[in-house]
């Protein structure tokens, strides 16, 4: 399985799928790595219809819900938080020393700029 390089709150652009939605970015709400999907804010809208029922209150629940449905990760790439166009993610090792202790550190890395994410 793939490693999955973008993470939750992350800014991403849709460059391909639906010709609705490629190109819009919008920023991921949640990651699902075993199944290499990304559920992004705004892109791939679709309309569930739900049980109509009535809470505890009296009002009326349900009827037709327009919710954001999963995209596969391979169909966003990261934006660029400098340049603010698409970029691939790299990563950078980095040895860190805290309290006498020496420690490993992954750094994601913007390859467009070469700047930190």
């Amino acid at each position: 399985m793939a490693k999955v390089r973008i993470k939750k709150g992350d800014t991403v652009q849709v460059i391909a799928g639906a010709a609705e939605d490629k190109g819009k970015t919008g920023k991921v709400i949640a990651v699902y790595p075993d199944t290499q999907r990304v559920l992004v804010e705004g892109i791939k809208r679709i309309k569930k219809h739900t049980k109509v029922g009535t809470s505890q209150r009296g009002s009326r629940t349900g009827g037709i819900v327009t919710q954001e449905a999963a995209i596969h990760i391979s169909n966003v790439m990261l934006v660029d938080p400098q340049t603010k166009k698409p970029t691939r993610v790299g990563i950078r090792t980095e040895t860190v020393e805290r309290d006498g202790r020496t420690k490993t550190v992954r750094i994601r890395v913007a390859k467009r700029s070469g700047k930190d994410i």
